[in-house]
């Protein structure tokens, strides 16, 4: 009985050998106790560092657009499309522009998305039991929206300095958009804000950092585990990269759909200042007040602005994430995803 306990709870990290292109129940290696759920830790981050490195552009562009013209559905957009923005920030800021941020992106991936994703599986198997690999959707869902909104609690930090570090630069006139922060790297960025705001400034935004966490993890891991399980299930397709592909595709639009209105408000909190010099400042108090402000003044097409690059970045995000993340687990010999 013991020798099956510590087998069923090592489930989630033991490699099988896969035959004909479907997964087998042999068991090639095991990785236990806590080294096991470090290296999922590692691999989760590892490859969401990867993602982000090779879309943090898409990432500068859809920072600006969700800034451009806050609560006003009349003043002309600086920002007004994806490609036009893009053009626009390497014609006024050069390629280093495009590439603003990319530390702090980086050190965001290494925080939030080790717990967010690593967490993800032991979470799994903790609701669902025994039989986690046929567990339903709700529990996927119930496990990625927890993990999530862990892993967004403690990184909050670094999302405030990528925020802030990709938003326009100083001497730019975007209506909305808080254009004095000058940061030198995410280093200097964390010091100045804990000594000029306090730790309320590192951690602005949270609750909407946390709401966006819970509903992105809820949407993007769950329907990739989920499609891909149905696609094993079906024998529509076998285990491998091109299953990996049309799974991690399907997951970015859906996730893109569900999150881009609570990305957008998060984004707007995120880049306000806390009081500073007496003067509040700030044009949002909460999630909700930034909800309805920018449905009132920008109408239901406000929440989703920016949700180009917001598709193209989740979209590469996810297919580029996922494919390291199987790939690394598959040279470790750990068991797919």
């Amino acid at each position: 009985m013991a020798s099956a306990s510590v087998s069923q709870s090592h489930e989630t990290i033991a490699a099988p050998t896969v035959s004909s292109g479907q997964r087998s129940e042999n068991k090639v290696k095991k990785v236990q106790g806590w080294q096991g759920h470090a290296t999922l830790f590692g691999l989760a981050g590892s490859s969401n560092m990867c993602a982000a490195a090779i879309t943090n552009p898409v990432n500068v562009v859809k920072v600006r657009m969700q800034l451009d013209g806050a609560l006003s559905s009349t003043m002309e957009r600086q920002y007004p499309g994806f490609f036009k923005s893009m053009i626009r920030i390497g014609r006024e800021e050069g390629v280093k522009g495009l590439w603003r941020g990319t530390g702090a992106a980086l050190l965001r991936e290494a925080s939030y998305s080790s717990i967010r994703m690593g967490l993800y599986e032991p979470l799994k198997h903790t609701i669902a039991g025994h039989d986690s690999a046929h567990s339903p959707l709700w529990i996927k869902v119930a496990a990625g929206s927890l993990a999530g909104t862990i892993g967004s609690a403690i990184a909050n930090p670094t999302d405030v300095v990528m925020i802030r570090m990709q938003a326009p630069v100083a001497g730019t006139s975007v209506p909305g958009a808080t254009t004095h922060w000058h940061y030198r790297g995410p280093f200097e960025a964390f010091g100045t804000i804990a000594r000029t705001e306090g730790l309320r400034g590192l951690y602005r935004g949270v609750g909407p950092t946390m709401q966006r966490a819970a509903i992105l993890n809820a949407a993007q891991i769950p329907s990739y585990d989920h499609i891909k399980y149905t696609l094993l299930k079906c024998n529509v397709m076998h285990e491998g990269i091109a299953c990996h592909l049309v799974s991690s595709m399907t997951a970015g639009l859906v996730t893109a759909v569900v999150m881009s209105p609570i990305d957008l408000i998060k984004t707007r909190i995120m880049q306000q200042a806390i009081q500073v010099g007496g003067k509040a400042g700030v044009l949002y108090s909460s999630t909700l007040d930034c909800f309805w402000k920018t449905l009132r003044s920008e109408g239901p097409l406000g929440l989703y602005k920016g949700f180009i690059p917001v598709w193209m970045r989740i979209g590469p995000h996810t297919i580029i994430t996922f494919f390291f993340y199987e790939q690394f687990r598959k040279a470790l010999g750990i068991r797919p995803f």
